[in-house]
């Protein structure tokens, strides 16, 4: 963090606040506590919990008489790390839930042929990964089940909630399955009822499985103009089971409501890919518990659907081994391979499928698969091979073509991206919808939203909250989804949100094809790069 940084103008405003409420009388030494806090408020707004800082530093904060290490200033100097106190606040109490969870005995034991039952054994393994993690969710109150695409965390885990609906012989358990976003909900969903229908169990046991996933936020009963939760510590949640998919995505502050919202003596399953990018928000949670708790970490080694090339090149941005992926890539002229043709031309020739659908006024399930099966992945907001401007050029020749017609904000074929929750209209961040005329109401314009089990949602676009056209979302947005090709553009200079982690979640969202748009060398550089963040929660844990 002593690395030359920007500070925005809230880092700024921030820190004379608090020099302005200090007991530093000494200038030199209020300059040194304005800098301090500047760096601490730029760090959490790069995603760090705290900020390390050394013993002349430690020496001014404590002077300032706005720190101490019980959490009751506005700032907590923890040893040789500085909070912001909500942030502290978070950590604590998100390292007690957990300890509170590790304390908790369980009775279940699960006998071997049981085990046989839901996890034959396979010629082809020395060990059954899956059902390791079976065998140790179940005799267990936490447990997290990490492994990269097609490892079958899904198939895993509704495996374990049959098991120990077989195991509790005299009640029903009540199960409530979550993500945090609507899209990661949906597709979770989808995963869960496949998995239920090859279940060999009874219909019994596939009934106490939850057909419905939810979001975290929807889950704790989140209100609209507050922070705070319907279901906290003083009001726990009822469920004696939570099941927590894309837990990579999820920040410090989030989890650490959900955990404290857990009602004494339940279970809580984590399922993600460590490796993934982080949350937008603060924290690395995911990655900091699995390397506080390796225990409690279950991982899933065999991919039964990533196969050939993505796997190879994932695996090689994973170890960082920067040329050989590009080699992978450069080399190739199959479906994983560098885009060689022209951007925009080849953006547009991909979007012509759904456009034609809407075209043929073909049903809305076709169009929304046609649309969801392509998708242009950013790295960026704004500049050259931003979000910004993919979407802006593209529109741009979808109109030159007369592909897309109208010049309002508003036309037939925008497809967008909700980027706010709200849950009295049912959308959630990540979640989309294509615009389309209304044949049963006059032509009249409405957003489709495709629900999980399969049905339409529409929606008036006045109705809708903040949302953005998606021809191309960035990396971080396209987390919890699945296309069948990925297109990934890396911007033209280097950036800190360039790392491994980024490279790495884009290219595992495609399915079947990924085409990268990048220069070599900024390749290199990105997959060299690691997100490292500053927390003291694997501290607290170990």
């Amino acid at each position: 963090m002593q690395a030359e940084i920007s500070l925005s103008r809230l880092d700024s405003a921030f820190s004379k606040f608090l020099v302005q409420r200090c007991h530093l009388t000494n200038e030199t030494q209020k300059q040194a506590f304005e800098s301090i806090i500047a760096r601490l408020s730029y760090a959490q707004s790069q995603g760090h919990s705290c900020l390390l800082v050394d013993e002349k530093e430690q020496a001014i904060i404590l002077a300032s008489k706005l720190a101490d290490n019980l959490g009751k200033q506005p700032l907590v100097l923890d040893n040789d790390q500085l909070y912001l106190q909500r942030y502290w606040d978070y950590e604590v109490q998100l390292a007690n839930s957990i300890q509170q969870l590790l304390s908790q005995e369980q009775s279940f034991k699960v006998a071997p042929e049981l085990l046989d039952k839901y996890f034959p054994k396979e010629a082809d393994l020395k060990t059954n990964w899956q059902r390791e993690a079976a065998e140790f969710a179940v005799t267990h109150a936490f447990a997290m089940i990490t492994g990269g695409p097609g490892t079958g965390k899904t198939t895993t885990v509704v495996k374990i909630l049959a098991l120990l609906q077989e195991l509790s012989v005299e009640f029903t358990l009540n199960i409530a399955l979550v993500a945090p976003t609507g899209k990661a909900a949906m597709r979770l969903q989808e995963s869960i009822g496949q998995s239920k229908d090859k279940l060999d169990c009874s219909d019994t046991i596939k009934a106490a499985i939850p057909k419905e996933v939810v979001t975290i936020h929807r889950l704790l009963g989140a209100s609209q103009f507050s922070p705070y939760f319907k279901y906290n510590n003083k009001n726990p949640l009822a469920f004696d089971i939570i099941v927590v998919d894309e837990a990579s995505m999820i920040d410090l502050a989030l989890m650490s409501k959900l955990l404290s919202a857990l009602k004494t003596g339940a279970r809580l399953i984590l399922l993600g890919d460590r490796d993934q990018l982080a949350s937008v928000e603060t924290g690395t949670v995911l990655a900091d518990l699995s390397a506080a708790l390796p225990k409690y970490t279950q991982e899933l080694k065999k991919s039964y659907r990533f196969t050939g090339l993505i796997k190879d090149v994932s695996i090689a941005i994973n170890e960082q081994k920067a040329e050989l992926a590009w080699n992978i890539l450069d080399q190739s002229v199959s479906d994983v391979c560098l885009l060689k043709e022209d951007l925009i031309n080849y953006i547009v020739k991909q979007q012509l499928a759904y456009l034609e659908l809407i075209e043929k006024k073909a049903n809305f399930i076709d169009i929304y698969q046609a649309f969801n099966a392509f998708q242009v992945l950013c790295a960026t907001r704004r500049g050259v091979f931003s979000i910004e401007d993919i979407n802006t050029r593209v529109l741009k020749q979808l109109r030159d073509k007369q592909k897309i017609k109208g010049r309002g904000e508003w036309y037939i074929g925008r497809p967008i991206l909700i980027t706010q929750n709200d849950a009295a209209l049912g959308l959630y961040n990540g979640d989309i919808g294509i615009c389309l005329s209304d044949s049963e109401n006059q032509g009249r314009l409405f957003v489709g939203f495709l629900l999980a089990d399969g049905t339409l949602r529409k929606y008036l676009p006045a109705r809708l909250p903040y949302c953005e056209t998606v021809f191309a979302m960035t990396i971080h947005k396209s987390q919890g989804s699945e296309f069948d090709e990925v297109l990934l553009i890396l911007p033209e200079k280097v950036s800190p949100i360039l790392t491994k982690e980024l490279i790495y979640t884009g290219i595992t969202r495609a399915k079947k094809s990924v085409k990268l748009l990048a220069n070599k060398s900024i390749f290199i550089v990105t997959v060299k790069n690691r997100v490292l963040r500053g927390s003291g929660l694997v501290k607290r844990l170990s």
